[in-house]
């Protein structure tokens, strides 16, 4: 097939949406597809099989969108045309700007076009101090509907949680496929040491951006409630604008945490050699991270949070606690430092959940999807 992916959100591999995106694109061109990428990541322009549209201008507001890892793009309806046209299928990755722009030339070419649900409203009305406004929410997903998912043939979403609230807030059915984003392959158990400065110490894990949805600061001030504080050396594996804010929270620690975005490479040796994940993120619509991790062998501890699709791997209540409650999860935490073996018991039963979430068999459901429509 010849298919157009368009994309509101590519850089860095160093969040959600352009990691799903990036695997989406790979798999595609692995499985002898022809893809045509249309971003606004001047890194690749001149590359082959991407059309780089002018960048955003914001004025005052592009150090904030800087800050935040992303460039956002705007449409030149003639670079976008010449994308699109005489292509089987085009997919849209995020309901912004530029996936706006693809929507009415993808109509009339007649090109059959399907998107992505990457982004929760709370993603969008946290930038507005609103995202725990449940008026608000829902006039973003209503705006969503209206403006864009009405208008496409199908709708790829990560989780049924997300099809769920979306499609329950709007009041209608979409023509949609549950399918995750995937674990990589090399996300499985290795034989790999603690690094000698942390010969001694109980390493606890999280790989989120550092944004206020991830909800660092819930595990930070759980650290400091623990009777194992300090024992404990958490490493944050990420990147985002609150980096410097979650630095200061932290002062109080014992042990400073390593904030740091590792390496693909690095990251499997840090997955392997910790001894507990723990995923506090409030808003989340699919815990690629926790899913790596879980992959990997470790024991996750999970937010209850009614807003997340990752409590769902949660297989006991030692393995949730209560949302946004630091003391409740320094309790769980306690529990499996003081109780080792149980470590070692939920690992056997997490070992066969990664299975589902394969990478390869959730690509091969995402082509299928393609294909489905293309017809």
């Amino acid at each position: 097939m010849r298919i157009t992916i368009i994309c509101d959100v590519l850089g860095k591999e160093n969040n959600g949406t352009t990691i799903a995106a990036m695997n989406l694109i790979r798999s595609l061109r692995a499985a002898g597809h022809e893809v045509t990428v249309v971003c606004s990541d001047e890194q690749r322009r001149g590359t082959a099989g991407y059309v780089v549209m002018p960048t955003l201008r914001l004025g005052p507001l592009d150090g904030y969108v800087k800050r935040n890892g992303v460039s956002l793009a705007r449409s030149d309806r003639r670079l976008m045309e010449s994308a699109i046209t005489g292509r089987d299928v085009v997919h849209l990755m995020l309901p912004f700007m530029l996936g706006h722009a693809a929507l009415p030339i993808c109509r009339e070419h007649h090109i059959p076009v399907t998107a992505g649900f990457h982004a929760q409203a709370e993603n969008i009305t946290s930038h507005l101090f609103l995202k725990d406004s449940g008026a608000a929410n829902r006039l973003v997903y209503r705006y969503m509907y209206n403006s864009f998912y009405r208008h496409v043939d199908a709708v790829h979403y990560p989780t049924d949680f997300i099809r769920e609230t979306f499609e329950t807030t709007v009041g209608h059915t979409t023509n949609g496929y549950v399918i995750s984003n995937g674990v990589g392959e090399r996300f499985r158990p290795i034989d790999v040491s603690k690094p000698a400065e942390y010969t001694g110490k109980f390493v606890i894990l999280f790989s989120g951006r550092y944004s206020k949805e991830k909800s660092h600061d819930v595990l930070i001030d759980a650290v400091a409630l623990s009777q194992h504080e300090k024992r404990i050396q958490l490493i944050f594996a990420g990147d985002g604008p609150l980096r410097d804010k979650l630095r200061e929270r932290s002062r109080k620690l014992t042990n400073m945490p390593v904030f740091n975005f590792f390496p693909h490479n690095q990251m499997l040796n840090v997955l392997n050699y910790a001894d507990l994940y723990v995923h506090p993120a409030e808003i989340e619509i699919e815990a690629i991270a926790c899913m790596e991790a879980i992959a990997c062998g470790r024991v996750p501890i999970i937010a209850d949070s009614p807003r997340s699709a990752t409590k769902k791997f949660a297989l006991t209540p030692d393995n949730l606690f209560e949302n946004r409650n630091p003391s409740d999860l320094a309790r769980k935490i306690d529990f499996f430092i003081e109780n080792p073996d149980m470590i070692t018991a939920y690992r056997a039963m997490y070992r066969s959940m990664a299975d589902e979430y394969r990478f390869d068999a959730c690509m091969k459901r995402m082509e299928q999807m393609l294909k489905d429509v293309a017809r």
